[in-house]
Parts: C-alpha cells; structure tokens; sequence
C-alpha cells in the first residue's frame, strides 16, 4: 500500500507466489488458452506494480539522502533538481495509488461497452455517436484493443446503439464508472432555429467472465431476433440476416452481437455476453439484500444520471457523484477522461 508514507508489497508478494506456483504446476498448460492467458497476465501485471513500487521506494530514500545534506550544505542547485524530481514522483505516487484502487473482483477483466440513443430522435442519436468517438479516442490513447460487436444507424444521423468488447489491463476497473446515463446540453446543429436541446444516452459497462461462470437460463425466458448486418455508417457488413439479438424476458435484459460472419458464432458470442450481464445482476441483488439488512442506502441502479456535458450557454462538463468539473468539454468530448475516472475511482473508494 502506499498511505501514510510507507509500503507494504506483502498481499501483492502473497499473490504473486501463489501464481507462480500455479504456472509451475505439471497440468497448467494442459488448460484452454484463455484461461492461461489471463493467470499470466495477471502475473506480469502484480510484478509490474511491485517493481514500480520498489522504484518509488528507492527514489524517496535516495532524496531523504539528499535533504538530510541539504540541511548541513546549503546548494540551491541541488534543491531545484530535487524540487523537479519530487514533483514527478508525486505523480508516481498519485498514479499507483490509483492502481490500489482496482482492488474489485473483476477490474482486471476485459469489458462489455455498450452506448444507447435516449429518446430524441436523431439529437439523441448524434450524442451517442459523440460518446462512442469520445471512448474510441479513450481507449486508443491508452493501448486497449476495441473489437466493434453492433451497431445501429440512425436514421438521419449518429447511432441508435453500439456495443465494443475491451481488452487490456484492467479494462473494466477504469471504465465501470462510465456507466449510467450522460446528458448534453448544446445549441442543435439540427434545429433550422438554432435552438437550445438536452439530449441524453446511457452507458452500461460489463465485465467479461471466464468461461466457468455459470448462469442457468431456460430457454423459454429467452426471446431470440435475427436481422441483417449494419456496419459504421450505415453500411451492411454482409447481405445475409446474421446479427442477432437475445431479450432474457424475465429481466428485460437485451443482448445484440453481429460481428461475426454467422448467425451460430454471433448467437454463441451474444449469449456470452448475456451470461455476464445475469452474473453482475445477480451480484447486485445480492449486494442490494446485504445493504437493506445493514440499513445502507446503497444506489446502483443503471438509470441514474451520472454527468452532464454542458456546452452552452456556458462551457462545463460536471461529474454529479463526484462534483468535479472541468470548463474543457472539447478536450472531454477528444477522450481526455484520466482525471473524471481517477475523481471516481478515488470517491468510490
């Protein structure tokens, strides 16, 4: 950990030995890829964070040195390289501190990203192709691989629906926050009388679970459509009625996936993502149930408003669980979303 001014590797340590030993074992290999693949990076990960914290370690021990000469040997220059360097290890500190932060079961997962139009026709539609290019640009400035799953074409413009799997590094610990609904107020370059609109559209986000994770579904619940591919634009990706839509009826939960070039691979992929999306409800009742029997008021519900873009009259996109704000939309809206996220991570915490 690293609070109060001090260290503490011995969980991370702990972890990292009982993975090696894992990996060692004679039938690790024997094991489907996925599941390997996932064990050995975690492992690069945990040495990762180890050997980062080791380096700050050593950084602030090599400056304590040099203060303590400071205080019998007066040499301004010394100081200001000293001052330059606290300052950039400051931000170290500040970065793996974040990193303690993805403590959840499933941050380390890839993610289901999903963006849905609100009602208002195609303003609607506009915001949420604004929102997909806001975590396209996002997630391409820090390394994470974005596999395209559906799409939906508005009629006049933007989209209707999309939905991205992402993979890297704790892929769903950075972007759990997003979910929820995302407001936009701005002059519509669709109004002849260039007037003021408030459009809305909802993020959902969910981890992906290793293929143990179980979750009975009677194939009655299900409700289960196939249509023809739409691709970026409106375009088709093929001509036959590949994609597929899965509704759980009981739950009201819709699944779609059409970026497969069959309709068996995009219904085993939809009902994949399906299987997830059951797991984290289940997990939330649960969660629910043990706040009412301690008497939390705990809101996790998928519908909460959780911030607002606000580009006219005034400039401000503001965080409502958070409170923070920033005046730069544009540079939001272009995927500078490091400091909303870390705001969250921290307040969660």
């Amino acid at each position: 950990m690293i609070y109060g001014g001090h260290f503490d590797c011995t969980e991370k340590e702990k972890q990292i030995n009982a993975l090696e030993e894992e990996i060692n074992a004679p039938s690790f290999w024997d094991q489907e890829r996925s599941k390997t693949e996932k064990v050995t990076q975690t492992l690069s990960t945990l040495k990762g964070q180890i050997m980062s914290l080791q380096e700050i370690r050593k950084q602030i021990s090599s400056h304590l040195e040099l203060v303590e000469l400071l205080e019998t040997e007066e040499d301004k220059t010394v100081q200001a390289s000293i001052e330059e360097e606290l300052k950039n290890l400051k931000k170290d500190l500040e970065q793996e501190s974040l990193h303690l932060l993805l403590s959840g079961a499933y941050d380390q997962n890839n993610c289901i990203l999903e963006i849905h139009a609100g009602a208002g026709g195609t303003e609607a539609c506009d915001w949420a192709e604004m929102l997909y290019r806001m975590y396209l640009r996002y997630l391409e400035k820090t390394k994470r691989k974005v596999t395209l799953l559906e799409y939906q074409a508005g009629e006049e413009a933007g989209i209707k629906s999309v939905t991205i799997r992402v993979e890297g590094n704790y892929a769903y610990g950075y972007l759990k926050g997003e979910k929820g609904v995302h407001r936009l107020v701005r002059l519509s370059p669709f109004d002849s009388s260039n007037r003021r609109h408030t459009s809305f559209a909802s993020v959902d986000v969910t981890p992906e679970f290793d293929e143990e994770v179980t979750v009975d579904i009677d194939e009655k619940d299900l409700k289960i459509d196939v249509y023809r591919s739409q691709g970026a634009g409106g375009q088709g990706v093929n001509t036959t009625d590949s994609a597929v839509r899965i509704t759980h009826l009981p739950t009201k939960t819709v699944v779609t996936c059409q970026n497969e070039r069959s309709q068996i691979q995009n219904k085993e992929q939809a009902m994949r993502m399906l299987k997830s999306k059951l797991y984290v409800l289940e997990q939330q009742k649960r969660e629910q149930e043990v706040a009412s029997i301690k008497g939390i008021q705990r809101n996790i519900e998928f519908g909460s408003q959780i911030r607002s873009y606000v580009m006219h009259p005034y400039s401000m996109v503001k965080d409502h669980r958070t409170n923070y704000e920033t005046s730069n939309v544009s540079s939001v809206l272009d995927g500078n979303l490091d400091e909303l996220i870390e705001s969250y991570l921290k307040g969660a915490e």
